[in-house]
């Protein structure tokens, strides 16, 4: 787990909106430029960091390019969090 390259991509408020939307399950990119109001270059690259951090994957289909949460990288990240409060050794 690249902690610095999650907690960058986390203190983006963009970054951040897609991660909300995303919750809502999986959505193409055009879709989630439009329900968040972005220009589709702002959402790439937002999706870049995203994607870098490894917090999200894509999947192709046909001429679409579908965005997920990966929720494995988020619960490694909120377990880090928590060994800092010494919540798990």
């Amino acid at each position: 787990m690249a902690v610095n390259e999650i907690l960058a991509a986390l203190a983006d408020e963009n970054r951040r909106k897609i991660l909300q939307k995303l919750k809502e399950g999986k959505i193409n990119s055009g879709d989630l430029a439009n329900a968040l109001s972005m220009t589709p270059q702002a959402l790439s690259y937002h999706l870049s960091k995203l994607k870098k951090a490894d917090l999200i994957y894509e999947t192709k289909y046909k001429n679409f390019i579908y965005y997920e949460l990966n929720l494995s990288v988020l619960d490694e990240t909120i377990m880090w969090i928590n060994k800092l409060r010494g919540g798990q050794k």
